[in-house]
């Protein structure tokens, strides 16, 4: 299967200006609760910047690469979220 940084450069169309070439840039982020207080980012998000107009679109890759978040993840943040 591919990446999800190769599914957006192979299909991207900005949705302001038609471009089709854009800049790809990973972010991490902590989310609430014990991530937050642990300083753990398990949140990840793919930041596409179009080259011709600058326009942002933000993308989950867990969700373009067909995976899901893990049962701990989701207890832990049931508990202490």
């Amino acid at each position: 299967m591919a990446s999800a940084d190769q599914l957006i450069k192979e299909k991207f169309v900005c949705s302001k200006c038609k471009h089709t070439q854009a800049q790809i840039k990973e972010v991490s982020m902590s989310g609430a609760g014990l991530s937050k207080l642990l300083d753990i980012d398990y949140n990840h998000f793919l930041f596409v910047s179009c080259l011709n107009c600058g326009f942002v679109e933000v993308y989950n890759p867990s969700i373009l690469e067909g995976k899901t978040r893990g049962e701990l993840t989701t207890i832990l943040d049931l508990l202490f979220g």
